[in-house]
């Protein structure tokens, strides 16, 4: 996840609460300034500054959202090239799971080409004792 002053590690790696106001509450309190401006000052300057502090409080929770989405992408990066030097050093994937046999279900009564060399075979057994 990370590290730094505003990381908890009581709280596993989490953001701290200082941090989740910081990065989505100075976009809602602008937004909300915005619906308050336009409920007390319907025509004329409510509408210009709820247009100004909607506009403005919706850029800051975009730009966190697009930052916290390009963060995550590194560590996807990073798990990717981990993976790979797995797969150089051991030759398969870390995540495969060994694989399983197959197991077919055939409708009742159905003969495979394995079943009748079987057969053909238990019947020339047979014949010739």
């Amino acid at each position: 996840m990370g590290s730094g002053p505003y990381m908890s590690p009581k709280n596993g790696g989490r953001p701290s609460v200082a941090l989740i106001l910081v990065r989505y509450g100075i976009g809602a309190v602008m937004v909300l300034a915005g619906i308050v401006m336009i409920a007390v000052n319907p025509g004329g300057l409510g509408v210009d500054g709820f247009a100004m502090a909607v506009g403005g409080g919706l850029s800051v929770l975009l730009i966190n959202y697009l930052f916290r989405v390009s963060v995550s992408s590194n560590r996807d990066r990073e798990r990717e090239e981990e993976a790979r030097r797995y797969f150089d050093v051991h030759g398969e994937w870390p995540e495969d799971e060994p694989r399983r046999a197959r197991r077919w279900t055939l409708a009742p009564g159905v003969i495979t080409a394995d079943d009748a060399d079987a057969e053909r075979q238990h019947e020339a057994s047979g014949r010739r004792t």
